[in-house]
């Protein structure tokens, strides 16, 4: 995969993250090795190897619903877009 192909400061941007211009050097070294590691992955004969959900068997792993203390709503919605009436505002999405 090409370094040049991965836009790291429009994925930052996304992220609501402020890179400097050494930090987007950095990550765009980083991600290309960890999509040059996910391609190698995809290159590995899987025949006969069953898929699976965790890498060892689970059950019940559900747990009691529990009041317990959360973020004030501030902290919550510091990083928000926008916010309304103490909510995150959303872009409509139904006609």
């Amino acid at each position: 995969m090409k370094q040049d192909s991965i836009d790291v400061t429009y994925v930052a941007q996304l992220a609501r993250l402020d890179l400097s211009a050494e930090e987007v050097s950095k990550f765009q070294s980083q991600l290309v090795q960890v999509l040059e590691y996910v391609e190698q992955l995809g290159r590995l004969n899987v025949d006969g190897i069953e898929p699976t959900a965790h890498a060892s068997p689970r059950t019940n792993v559900f747990r009691e619903d529990v009041v317990a203390p959360s973020l004030p709503v501030g902290e919550a919605t510091a990083n928000a877009p926008q916010t309304l009436n103490d909510l995150f505002r959303v872009p409509r999405v139904v006609e």
